[in-house]
């Protein structure tokens, strides 16, 4: 229980700190939104992806681009909080220690929900109609918590190994890319071999597809068990790394 009231407390204030810099929460949000507008109408009459609506077929790729660039305030956020004397004072409070990490991890979640939330807003504007059910939309929004999670974890990582905020900001950038080598804006079958074999082989594809098929009642294959499999595999991975890690730090 005590992990729990420990994370809590820490969530609250890495709430609060983020509602004092409304400008990075800007950003987060707007950026995305506005990314949804570009690409649904700048691209949407000349891409050709099969019997798609192109606006249908992209906005489960502009989520987790949403997400990933989110994340790089994550890293910034744990960085400055390993070298501006913070954690030498949470160190000498009987705390969890797992639990200054997590109190920015479920932060995080709540930022990203939101911005998540706004680009599907923007998408409904110029066009996105979603034939998903409720129960869709619960497994959409459960995937996506995973996916979060296991992102932001790796942010996490890159916040306490990196040597300033500046590159801890830059180190998640990957994230950010890997939606474009997916099937995130164009189908796979479309792509150069080696690509095609890339994208095939990586952790974005299956959760796109999969919350591409619930958003438009499509069959989901075994897209949604390679989606769990990965986010949940990364997670269990990166939050034992980020707490080992952590805890190198405090010796």
């Amino acid at each position: 229980m005590r992990v729990v009231s420990n994370s809590w407390t820490m969530f609250k204030r890495c709430l609060l700190t983020s509602l004092r810099n409304p400008e990075n929460i800007g950003a987060a949000i707007f950026v995305p939104a506005i990314v949804m507008w570009l690409f649904g109408i700048l691209f949407g009459s000349v891409m050709d992806v099969g019997d798609y609506n192109y606006i249908d077929f992209i906005v489960p790729g502009i989520i987790l681009q949403t997400v990933a660039q989110a994340v790089t305030s994550v890293a910034i956020s744990v960085n400055n909080d390993m070298h501006k004397g913070i954690i030498d004072r949470f160190r000498s409070m009987d705390i969890s220690k797992s639990s200054v990490l997590t109190g920015h991890v479920l932060s995080a979640i709540v930022r990203n929900m939101i911005a998540t939330t706004v680009v599907i807003g923007v998408a409904f504007a110029i066009g996105f109609r979603p034939s998903a059910g409720f129960v869709d939309w619960l497994i959409i929004v459960g995937v996506l918590i995973l996916y979060m999670l296991a992102i932001t974890w790796i942010a996490v990582i890159c916040g306490l190994i990196a040597k300033t905020p500046e590159s801890a900001g830059t180190m998640p950038f990957l994230l950010f890319v890997l939606p474009y080598i997916s099937s995130g804006f164009v189908p796979v079958e479309t792509m150069p071999k080696a690509l095609k074999v890339f994208a095939e082989n990586q952790p974005m594809t299956p959760i796109i597809d999969t919350m591409r098929a619930l958003m438009l009642n499509q069959p989901v294959g075994n897209n949604l068990l390679l989606a769990l499999v990965w986010s949940a595999g990364i997670i269990v991975v990166t939050f034992t790394i980020a707490v080992q890690v952590y805890k190198s730090k405090q010796k």
